[in-house]
């Protein structure tokens, strides 16, 4: 088997967070893909996050209908910081010696992998699959870590979950930015408001 993983805040998810996905499960033959909520995420502050309960929520709607797509709350399950590394090597334990995990990330986390717990022994435990973000030039990242990745051909989307927030905090249209069902979510739970 071989089975993806996308970590972060999904604060909220979004549509790219979907077709890169997607792209993932068919470039890279993979089985499944993990969507894994950061519970605390250690290179952000907390205090502006939505609850947990409402992430993995939006998570579960936007990802319902595709038995290829699945929610994990690994992280909400530790104590203390929701670092990568501890995250894989726990799912490496579940999961067997047999499996093939391949980490998917944008190309700005690629850049900053150097100031994460443990990067080396992360590269050595998975496949580093990135994605390209728009203004950022992956080519900045550790040379030891660019000639360990795979580059997925995906569409450029210039989607953030920040902006989404800002949007919907304003009032303003989020449709087609997120899964309709998330949309939903956000305006009756007036979240970002």
């Amino acid at each position: 088997m071989a089975t993806g993983l996308m970590g972060g805040t999904f604060d909220p998810i979004h549509i790219a967070h979907l077709v890169i996905a997607e792209a993932a499960l068919e470039q890279c033959g993979l089985d499944r893909v993990l969507f894994i909520p950061s519970a605390h995420p250690p290179h952000k502050c907390e205090g502006g996050l939505s609850s947990i309960e409402d992430r993995i929520a939006m998570v579960r709607l936007a990802i319902e209908g595709n038995d290829r797509l699945e929610l994990s709350d690994i992280e909400t399950r530790r104590e203390g910081k929701s670092y990568t590394i501890e995250t894989v090597r726990e799912l490496r334990a579940a999961l067997g010696p047999n499996e093939h995990i391949y980490f998917i990330m944008g190309s700005d986390s690629l850049t900053q992998l150097s100031s994460w717990k443990a990067p080396k022994h992360l590269l050595d435990e998975v496949q580093i699959v990135i994605v390209r973000r728009p203004g950022v030039n992956e080519h900045e990242a550790d040379p030891e870590a660019l000639e360990k990745v795979l580059i997925l051909d995906s569409p450029l989307m210039e989607i953030s979950s920040s902006d989404i927030r800002r949007r919907a905090g304003e009032g303003r249209s989020i449709r087609y930015l997120v899964p309709a069902a998330v949309e939903s979510y956000i305006r009756e739970k007036n979240l970002y408001s």
